[in-house]
């Protein structure tokens, strides 16, 4: 099909120009002759962080299944991103795993993963929708209101304020055929639909009062060890602090320290080093004592657990959708976010094709398309909150676990302890799998697993 039967409207606004929002401005370049992105920061002319992504000088992992499919999307990053000097890292036979139960048993697993620089990604991306003829970007702009059509039913556009070259701020308006919002956490969707007079969706909060501390050092010459990185994980309620390091583009190191409300790092050198002292093991704080440190401690606060439930309202305007950060955003440490909004890019494609060949028409879109990103969302959702809830800290939609839920945790706990031994790979490989989003969870539950879980337990029972 060529993208001229495929076209299904002049005009399509992208609202937020970070990582759900520049995929989604490829995805409805195949079926808008127009799609304008609106970014209220500037877009930079190299890598480099900006203001639009706070969070981009703290760790991130890009998971196997968000990078494959931004691999479809844009054919040829992967090469890129190595070109720009991310790093491939086996997740199994190159980082060191300190969880509840002990280290992680390494092998190498072929299970590849890129560690990077979170602005190269965005940089990269950019720089290939700047040369698709039909996509354009407005800068410095953010959208005030929704504007509606004739009939009322639906958006028919978008109010805007930009500033210009003097520095004055503007107004403007544009027509539309679908507005995206992809606005991140900072999302006005709510009050732009209360505006129109509809409902806001309902929210659900779990925050944890988390706190984030990064630096970026230099990997020392003379750094013999065998492994690629370090991951210490947290075990709530007992111990609540985290630590990582991982390796990123130019021989460097990034290094992480993150803990809840009261225990959050600080900028202070002696601080962050002691915090480092203080986990459950040594390893990060002896790699890196004498390692050049190249940037200042970084700190991040992140909001939160928050899901806005679009697919519950009975009354929404069509031809206006919300998706990534705007609609659902986890506490970073999980390392969820951007594979997620890639799952929901491609659930809109889906979508979009399906109005291409009649199968939905467009103003039918919103509510299916938020119904369908629901299910997407509701896995990553279930698997960061039931973590999130077990720290002392936790405030929010907080309810006793059921009995299901008690078992699911229990369960998944003894999945960890089996990644500790030598002869329980197929376990690493199965709990992998389902962390980097390839496989659903049911893949845990395979008898060469749950019967060894069973076994261990059932002769624990009768040794005591």
């Amino acid at each position: 099909m060529n993208r001229q039967s495929s076209i299904l409207g002049h005009r399509a606004v992208v609202i937020g120009g970070s990582i759900a929002g520049l995929l989604t401005a490829k995805i409805l370049n195949n079926h808008f002759e127009k799609v304008t992105v609106i970014e209220r920061d500037c877009f930079p002319e190299q890598p480099e962080p900006r203001k639009g992504i706070p969070q981009c000088k703290q760790l991130h992992i890009l998971l196997t299944k968000g990078r494959e499919i931004m691999e479809e999307i844009f054919p040829g990053l992967h090469d890129e991103l190595l070109a720009e000097g991310a790093v491939t890292v086996d997740m199994i036979g190159d980082v060191e795993w300190l969880n509840p139960f002990g280290w992680g048993y390494r092998f190498p697993s072929g299970f590849m993963a890129l560690s990077f620089s979170r602005y190269i990604l965005d940089w990269l991306i950019y720089q290939r929708l700047q040369k698709i003829e039909g996509i354009d970007f407005l800068e410095q702009a953010y959208v005030t209101e929704l504007l509606k059509s004739e009939d009322k039913n639906s958006v028919a556009g978008v109010k805007i304020k930009q500033r210009n070259q003097t520095g004055e701020k503007i107004e403007l308006n544009l027509s539309t055929d679908l507005v995206i919002d992809a606005s991140g956490y900072g999302s006005s969707a709510p009050q732009w639909l209360k505006n129109l007079g509809y409902q806001a969706p309902e929210e659900t909060r779990i925050t944890t009062g988390m706190g984030y501390a990064s630096r970026v050092y230099e990997i020392p010459s003379n750094f013999q060890e065998n492994w690629k990185g370090v991951y210490i994980q947290a075990a709530p309620p007992e111990r609540t602090s985290m630590g990582v390091l991982y390796p990123m583009e130019n021989n460097r190191w990034i290094v992480g320290i993150c803990d809840t409300f009261p225990n959050q790092p600080s900028k202070d050198e002696d601080a962050f080093l002691e915090a480092l002292k203080q986990l459950p093991s040594p390893i990060i704080y002896k790699a890196i004592k004498n390692a050049k440190a190249i940037t200042p401690i970084e700190i991040y606060h992140p909001p939160g657990n928050r899901l806005r439930h679009y697919e519950k309202l009975s009354h929404q305007p069509e031809q206006f959708l919300v998706l990534g950060d705007a609609v659902c955003s986890f506490t970073p440490i999980y390392g969820q976010g951007m594979t997620v909004a890639a799952l929901g890019v491609m659930t809109l494609n889906d979508c979009l094709k399906q109005v291409v060949q009649k199968q939905l028409n467009l103003p039918q879109l919103t509510k299916t398309f938020q119904k369908r990103l629901a299910k997407i969302n509701a896995n990553p959702w279930i698997a960061a909150t039931s973590q999130d809830a077990k720290y002392p800290s936790a405030k929010g939609v907080i309810t006793s676990p059921s009995i299901v839920e008690k078992f699911i945790g229990w369960y998944m706990n003894q999945v960890i302890s089996l990644t500790t031994t030598a002869n329980n790979s197929h376990a690493t490989l199965a709990l992998s799998e389902v962390f980097h989003m390839l496989k659903s969870a049911e893949t845990l539950f395979q008898p060469n697993i749950a019967v060894q879980i069973f076994k261990k337990n059932y002769r624990k029972s009768f040794s005591r």
